[in-house]
């Protein structure tokens, strides 16, 4: 009985030591947040059939590897709106997240995407969009794919998808439709290769357009 309680502790020793091990591997991941911009009694955004609760205190830090990084800032950026609206497609990796005038850019209606090229392939650990902060809206079909084929004919990964009716004729998403904040959409990827990431969206609850203030890609190269 002795041999058995005393291998009993032995393994939970084990065990232990293993978590800890695991914890040790892993790190918060700090995402620098912009201002908040709007206050008071937010505009309806009408009748969202999979609309997810607001945040009623920050969201909590994700977990990522130890040796993750920003590796978006600066990167290239292409679109299916050749000529954007206002601002420049380079506003999406510019490192720029506040809300104001003259920090986001606009793409023509309905559905259009935007695209990052990594100029390596990577190992994506998160995402996060921040589409448009000075008012609460929310974007249509939020649809995030990794490939490493930029026209996104083969090997395309969908890591997020909140279009819950196919009206983009991507498939039926199973993530929730959620109201713009400071605090972007954070997506956990956990470790897909890639080197090119494409966002769609479909208009928002304000009009047909479609923006961008800034998207991060968090990786290991």
């Amino acid at each position: 009985m002795k041999h058995k309680i005393l291998s009993l502790f032995v393994l939970a020793g084990l065990f232990t030591c293993a978590i800890a091990q695991a914890d040790d591997s892993m790190k918060p991941l700090n995402i620098e947040l912009p201002k908040p911009l709007f206050a008071g009694t937010p505009k309806p955004v009408g009748d969202i059939p999979n609309l997810e609760a607001p945040l009623t205190e920050p969201r909590p830090p994700l977990m990522v590897p130890k040796g993750t990084e920003l590796l978006s800032l600066g990167k290239p950026v292409s679109s299916s709106d050749d000529w954007p609206i206002i601002g420049e497609l380079d506003f999406i990796t510019d490192g720029d997240k506040e809300g104001e005038e003259g920090y986001y850019v606009e793409l023509g209606p309905d559905l259009q995407w935007a695209q990052i090229d990594l100029e390596v392939e990577a190992v994506v650990q998160a995402i996060v969009v921040w589409h448009y902060h000075a008012e609460a809206r929310v974007y249509h079909d939020v649809i995030v794919q990794i490939s490493n084929d930029p026209e996104f004919k083969k090997g395309v990964v969908t890591v997020y998808n909140n279009d819950h009716d196919n009206s983009s004729g991507m498939g039926v998403g199973k993530d929730l439709a959620y109201v713009e904040t400071n605090e972007g959409r954070l997506i956990p990827v956990s470790g897909i290769h890639g080197r090119y990431v494409r966002l769609y969206s479909r208009g928002n609850t304000s009009n047909r357009m479609n923006h961008y203030i800034e998207v991060e890609v968090y990786g290991l190269k």
